[in-house]
Formats: structure tokens, C-alpha cells, sequence
């Protein structure tokens, strides 16, 4: 739907609303276009559209809208001014991206599909900057850039502050891409302080690349590339019964935000169903998008988790067997970082990718006649997490006239430079520090309460995240590398994200990891209430990139656990400044 036909739908909508109002017996207006329209379940995966930097610059307009359901739900979008969804981002290292972002939210009625124009905040004071508003709400707006390494500023990558209101002339994000920023897979999508889960759950997101990841891995170069976004969304068919083909599992207990338990067989309803590419893959039956190759055909997928809550552990499978893949990037970074060409692919035959992470991993397409599968296997999210079960997502079949993908990497690349800097494995931490997750129920007298959600340093008192607070968690120098250890003292599984800057794990609950990348998400496993000590990750923070300086946040990336006040603020300080929290 083009823009001109939504406004016309729009003022359509309000003429009948003035000439017909409420009680007059006169027929109701025509219910609005879809601002969101999807696929229709079992449907061919769509590639998104992708926009492509032009000698140094890509430039956009993006709008923002959320369209409101028959079942209630709500979508959200990011539309292009031809109607097409959530544009794949193409840009180089050093070059500079113009994003104007348009707020096209509409508050909805309690009761009704309709749209209201009595916004929130109409009758608030309301700073005239969006960068200083700080006004969160479901009608508001912002960006975060997941995985680039950019400065926390106003129209660049700072969500505390930044904040859109409907009617607000269109936002300008204006940044260059670092030109030591890794080659990968990044993404796009709001951050709204309690209200990110609603809506990334609505589909609000969208992938970001930064080309050139053949010049650090020469094996993928000339390979067919494929964008696939894993999206969760509310249940379709809440009130089915599981699939006869599944086996009889307990019944189904519902947590404290209202999804589906872990119950710990790997079948049964599951918290939240899927899609690909907006192509939903709803319970209970999970008929599976569908998309061709040509028999044998090597292609680089690039996946991102764009859930709010679900993790996701996928798997290619020919007849039900499971296939190797070859992993090239974690969260945006090649796997050969290190500068170790030999550490440039990891064949596993499954790929777990918590909420808000991506993997880019080398798959070979079935042989004429295999039946093939894209699945998510079960993933274990602790007594307290949810339900993540065994599904379907993509029936991959084999077809000598498969259409091309949209894109193809470059196939005699120049190798990328050296890092200036030495491997962040190979420097000494100046410092560590102690963090930990935890949950307390918000009535301890009823168990059915609500759930507070802390990310705490170790000797300070566990508190919710305020977003009106200046006052930082963790004070630290531009320069320095530090060990964090964070642990989680609940039990349900988490996922650790910090903005702005890269890791490198090296310790999984005791036992050392040897990986030659970094990551910007990882699971912290649960604790199991039997355990003798608390479960629990190591990695080594890298506050060396100038670009870094500023104060943004850390947090869980299941997002109703980050908007209900498990996050904490960090500030970097120039390296020439004292630090006073040290």
C-alpha cells in the first residue's frame, strides 16, 4: 500500500467518523488497509528488499506503522514508500547511512480494531527535541543498531533519550559505518524502554550487512547469500490441541507473563509461534515456509533471531538426518577474527542463537528428490523459562530451476587488512567485575505475581532499571579490557547483551572456551536450585574503540525481561579522564 493511499484511507476514516458519529444507526466506515500485511502460512519465503549503499552512501526514508488485528494483536512494521517491509541494509565499512524515520504509530481503542487520535501524550508536556524527550510509550519511536560499533549519541545509536512521537517530522539517523567495524550480519529495531518486547513481537525489525565478509573468509566468496529473519509473534491457534503426530506430553502450564512453561520434553505448546521472513509457522501443525535450490547448491545463510523471547537451535535435515554446516560469523564477526586463517569455518551439524544473535553458516542444498527441513530443536530454558519445542520452520526442496538469490558475494575479493589492535584474548584484564541476574516475585505471598527482573553488579542492591536515572552502574575507561563474570541466579535461561561493543567468551560455568571471535549475546545458563555454586560466563570486555565513549546500556535480550527492569547502565569515559567507580 502506497502512502498516499493510506492517507487517503486515513482521512476517508475520520470523514466518516465526523459525518456518522456513534449512535446515529449509521453504517460503520470500512476497516483500514493493512499497514502490515504478511504471508500467508506454508507460503514461499519473500527476500527482503535490499537497499545498497551508492558510492559511499545509503540513503533512505523509513516509516514506521502498526495495524492492529481481528484477534487483538498488533503488528508493527517498517515500511519503504513502495509498500515493501523491513529493507535488508547493505553497507561498507566507512560509508554513511542517512536513515529518516517516520513515526506513523496509531494508539488503538481498548475495544476496538479502530484507530484513536488521542495520543498518550497529548496532553504532557512534550520537550520539542527527540533526542532529550525520553517518552516512552507504545506509540513512541527510536532505533537501535544491534552490533555496530558506534557512538551512544542522539541520531546515532542512543536509546535512553531518543524518542519519536506521531506527528513529529521525520527523524534523521546520520552515522558512518567504522571502518574497522567486522563484516557480517547486524540488524535494526526499537527500544523503547518497556515496550521493546510489544513491539519487536509485532515484527517491528530488520537486518543490517556490512559487506566485504568473503575478504575476511576467502571460502565463501562467490556463493549465492540468503537473509533469513526468524521472527516470534503471539500464538495464531492458542486454544488448539497439540498435533496428533506429536507425543503425549503434560499438560500445559502457563508462567507468570502469561506463555506457554517449559515442560521439558521438547514438544507441547510452545510460549510463541514463529515465522521466516514473515512467513508464519503457526502451532500446532507448523507447516513450514518453503524455499528451492538447486540440487547440491552451496549457498551462505544469514540468519538472524529477531524473537523477543525465543531461542532458536537450528538444523538442516535430508530424510531426518542432520547435515553439517559451516559457521563463517557470530553476531556480525568473522570466526577467523583472530587473524588464524585456520579457525575460518566450524562444521556443527546444530547452531543455537539466543534471542537478538545471528549466525552465518555455509549450507548445501539436498540432492534431487532428498526432502529436506530448516528446524529449530528444543532448547531448555530452565524451570522457569518457556516453552521452546521441536518445530518445522522451512521445507527446503531441490529444483535445477531454483530462482537466484538476490545477491551473490563478490568472488575475487581483496583480503581485509590486519586488526591495528592486538587479539583482545592475547590482552590482560585491567580489572573484574561480578554481575548476576535474578528474579523476585513482586507479591512473595502469591506466587501468580508479577516478576521483577534485576541485572545486578555484585555489592550493589538488586533494583529495576530506571530510565530516568543518570546515576551509571559500571564507570568505565576508553581503553581498558575487562573480565566481567556474570551469573544467573534464577531459574530460567537468560541472554547477556551489551550495546556498543563486542566479547570474547571464555569460560562456560567452569569450563574454559577457546573461540577465536566475539560475540555481543550469550546465554548465562539457569540455575538449577541443586547446583553448589551459581551457573555462570566469563568474558573479556573490550572498551578499547574511541568510538565507545558515552554511556549506554546492558541487559537481557528476552525482552519482557529487559522492559521489566533487567538492564543496567554503563558510561565510558574518555581515556584521558579519571575514573571514580574503579
Amino acid at each position: 500500500m502506497s502512502r498516499l493511499e493510506n492517507l487517503l484511507w486515513r482521512l476517508l476514516f475520520v470523514l466518516m467518523a465526523w459525518i456518522a458519529p456513534p449512535g446515529t444507526g449509521l453504517a460503520s466506515p470500512a476497516p483500514l488497509p493493512d499497514a502490515c500485511p504478511r504471508p500467508p502460512p506454508g507460503s514461499v519465503i519473500p527476500e527482503p528488499e535490499d537497499l545498497r549503499s551508492q558510492h559511499g552512501v545509503l540513503q533512505l526514508d523509513l516509516t514506521v506503522h502498526n495495524y492492529r488485528e481481528h484477534d487483538g494483536s498488533v503488528r508493527y512494521c517498517y515500511v519503504l514508500a513502495d509498500g515493501s517491509q523491513s529493507p535488508t541494509l547493505r553497507v561498507s565499512p566507512g560509508d554513511l547511512l542517512v536513515l529518516r524515520l517516520k513515526n506513523a504509530l496509531t494508539e488503538f481503542d481498548s475495544d476496538t480494531a479502530r484507530p484513536t487520535h488521542n495520543h498518550s501524550h497529548a496532553n504532557t508536556t512534550k520537550p520539542p527535541d527527540p533526542c532529550t524527550s525520553g517518552y516512552m510509550s507504545l506509540t513512541a519511536a527510536n532505533l537501535h543498531f544491534h552490533g555496530m560499533t558506534m557512538p551512544p549519541i542522539c541520531h546515532q545509536d542512543e536509546v535512553l533519550k531518543t524518542s519519536i512521537q506521531p506527528g513529529d517530522p521525520p527523524f534523521e539517523y546520520r552515522f558512518r559505518v567504522p571502518a574497522n567495524e567486522p563484516p557480517g550480519l547486524y540488524w535494526y529495531h526499537p527500544h523503547i524502554h518497556g515496550f521493546s518486547n510489544a513491539q519487536v513481537l509485532g515484527g517491528a525489525s530488520g537486518a543490517l550487512i556490512v559487506e566485504g565478509i568473503e575478504r575476511a573468509n576467502p571460502q565463501v566468496a562467490g556463493l549465492a547469500e540468503r537473509v533469513l529473519i526468524i521472527r516470534d509473534q503471539d500464538l495464531l491457534n492458542p486454544d488448539a490441541p497439540p498435533s496428533k503426530s506429536e507425543p503425549v506430553v503434560p499438560k500445559t502450564l502457563i508462567d507468570r507473563d502469561g506463555d506457554s512453561a517449559n515442560n521439558g520434553t521438547g514438544f507441547g505448546k510452545p510460549a510463541k509461534d514463529l515465522s521466516v521472513n514473515f512467513v508464519p509457522v503457526p502451532y500446532p501443525d507448523y507447516p513450514p515456509a518453503s524455499l528451492s535450490m538447486k540440487p547440491g547448491e552451496c549457498q551462505l545463510w544469514r540468519v538472524l533471531n529477531a524473537s523477543a523471547i525465543t531461542y532458536l537451535n537450528l538444523a538442516v535435515l535430508f530424510n531426518r538426518a542432520p547435515q553439517l554446516l559451516g559457521i563463517v560469523a557470530i553476531d556480525g564477526v568473522p570466526l577467523n577474527q583472530n587473524g588464524n586463517p585456520a579457525n575460518a569455518i566450524e562444521w556443527r551439524d546444530h547452531i543455537g542463537v539466543p534471542p537478538g544473535a545471528r549466525v552465518e553458516f555455509i549450507v548445501t542444498g539436498p540432492p534431487a528428490g532428498i526432502p529436506a527441513l530448516f528446524v529449530t530443536r528444543t532448547v531448555d530454558t530452565g524451570q522457569g523459562g518457556e516453552n521452546d519445542p521441536n518445530r518445522a520452520l522451512v521445507s527446503v526442496s531441490a529444483d535445477i530451476d531454483a530462482p537466484e538469490p538476490h545477491s551473490r558475494l563478490s568472488s575475487s575479493p581483496e583480503p581485509l587488512p590486519p586488526s591495528a589492535l592486538p587479539w583482545v584474548g592475547n590482552v590482560a584484564p585491567v580489572r573484574v567485575r561480578k554481575l548476576y541476574f535474578s528474579e523476585k516475585l513482586s507479591d512473595p505471598s502469591n506466587p501468580n505475581s508479577a516478576t521483577d527482573f534485576y541485572i545486578t553488579v555484585d555489592g550493589q542492591t538488586p533494583a529495576a532499571f530506571d530510565p530516568a536515572s543518570d546515576v551509571a552502574n559500571i564507570v568505565v575507561k576508553q581503553g581498558d579490557v575487562e573480565d566481567w563474570i556474570i551469573e544467573n541466579r534464577s531459574t530460567e535461561l537468560h541472554a547477556f547483551h551489551i550495546h556498543q561493543i563486542h566479547f570474547l567468551l571464555l569460560d562456560w560455568s567452569g569450563t574454559p572456551v577457546d573461540e577465536p571471535f566475539l560475540r555481543d549475546t550469550v546465554n548465562v545458563p539457569y540455575f538449577n536450585g541443586r547446583m553448589l555454586q551459581y551457573p555462570s560466563v566469563r568474558l573479556r570486555m573490550d572498551f578499547r574503540d574511541p568510538n565507545i565513549v558515552g554511556t549506554f546500556v546492558y541487559h537481557c535480550h528476552l525482552l519482557e525481561h529487559e522492559d521489566g527492569g533487567m538492564m543496567g547502565l554503563l558510561r565510558v569515559e574518555p581515556a584521558a579522564r579519571t575514573n571514580g567507580m574503579r
